[in-house]
């Protein structure tokens, strides 16, 4: 897999408020952006996992934490959807 780095600088102060070391500030924002770009209809729930570094269904439970649900399509898309066929 051909990877990219991509790296910004924030003050310390940042990571001391959110008691987190910078690995753990990386994993979290990983998975919260992931999240987001999944809630937006930006990528599918499978490229969000992969985002995020963890498995489809530790992505599933990250979602449940964000309070974000795992379907893309909401209830009146699926009634309309079912109607048209």
């Amino acid at each position: 897999m051909d990877m990219v780095q991509v790296s910004f600088q924030l003050p310390r102060e940042v990571l001391s408020a959110l008691r987190q070391d910078p690995k753990g500030f990386v994993r979290e924002m990983r998975v919260a952006a992931a999240v987001k770009w999944y809630e937006t209809g930006a990528v599918s729930q499978g490229k969000a996992a992969e985002i995020a570094g963890l498995s489809r269904a530790e992505f599933i439970n990250a979602l449940n934490q964000f309070k974000v649900t795992p379907f893309q399509y909401n209830a009146d898309e699926i009634v309309s959807d079912t109607a048209r066929r």
